[in-house]
């Protein structure tokens, strides 16, 4: 496959380029080693695009999976306790759970809540997600979980991985695209999420 599109935001690629050149050549060298055309395995019972063969997102996402495991790239989780106290918040975003935990109760939270994040790869304070998902995954990735990470100082950078609009034609209904989300994130403003990142809008070799 090839990166045919891409999306700095907040500087992402230009930090990459700069702190992390060779793990970005890294990422290019996985997507490039993936052959899109072994995994058009799923056959479409969508009207619109009935018996037509498509690619398979499972298998398409086990096949990075893979690779990027090979790298050491691994799964990360970040545990934290939820608190709808804005001051709380930033008091206790960066201390350990069980600090956390008695910051809340000290201030009348009888039971905190606890919760956690998980992102599909971490490695050198950088999160990668593979996405052939559907819209509302992205927007969760974007806007959710890479500046949850990014905030509790385990990255400095989110990744996401993205079909074109080329390629999500040859793919189920509904699924995220390249140019859509960039679109979400623009609308929002220069700012927004407050978290630097790279899209990637990916396609199989002509």
């Amino acid at each position: 496959m090839r990166i045919t599109q891409r999306y700095s935001h907040l500087n992402g690629e230009e930090y990459l380029l700069v702190h992390h050149k060779k793990t970005y050549a890294e990422i290019r060298r996985v997507i490039a080693s993936v052959d899109a055309e072994k995994h058009r395995t799923k056959r479409s019972k969508e009207k619109r695009k009935q018996m037509r063969m498509l690619y398979s997102p499972e298998d398409l996402n086990s096949t990075f999976k893979e690779e990027l495991s090979k790298l050491g790239w691994r799964g990360k989780t970040y545990s934290y306790y939820v608190t709808t106290d804005r001051d709380l918040l930033e008091r206790i975003s960066l201390l350990s759970l069980e600090e956390q935990r008695e910051i809340l109760t000290q201030h009348g939270t009888q039971e905190p809540i606890r919760s956690y994040k998980q992102t599909d790869f971490v490695k050198d304070q950088l999160a990668i997600e593979v996405q052939f998902g559907k819209y509302s995954f992205v927007a969760y990735d974007l806007f959710v979980k890479h500046m949850l990470f990014y905030s509790g100082r385990i990255i400095n950078l989110g990744i996401e991985i993205l079909p074109t609009k080329a390629m999500q034609e040859e793919m189920s209904s509904g699924i995220a695209y390249f140019e859509g989300e960039v679109f979400n994130v623009l609308r929002q403003g220069r700012s927004s999420p407050p978290v630097p990142l790279l899209i990637l809008g990916i396609e199989p070799d002509p």
